[in-house]
């Protein structure tokens, strides 16, 4: 993974940790606990996502010695990459706001 594509998912996490939270108010944990778990959930959602991107290569590629896919910053993989920090974002959010309100009762 490219530092530039860890780079966007990590912000769109942080953006998709606190839309998450604005828009589900009984599940916000705060602005910064919105961001922080938006950070670690963008993080997490590129590394799933990198890792479907190297299982769905067909073996003739891997046969050619393609065992990567040619990193880039293409219009299809910055909207991948944004797509998958902010859901990544905003599900860490949800998990660990579900956590926290069960530790609560």
């Amino acid at each position: 993974m490219e530092w530039v594509n860890l780079i966007i998912s990590l912000i769109s996490g942080v953006a998709g940790g606190n839309l998450a939270g604005a828009s589900l108010k009984d599940k916000s944990l705060g602005t910064l606990g919105n961001s922080i778990a938006g950070f670690f959930g963008g993080g997490i959602g590129a590394a799933i996502l990198k890792a479907i991107e190297g299982a769905a290569q067909t073996s003739t590629e891997v046969a050619q010695g393609a065992a990567q896919a040619a990193p880039g910053l293409d219009i299809g993989s910055i909207i991948g990459d944004i797509a998958s920090g902010g859901i990544g974002g905003g599900a860490l959010l949800a998990i660990v706001s579900l956590i926290k309100n069960a530790l609560n009762k």
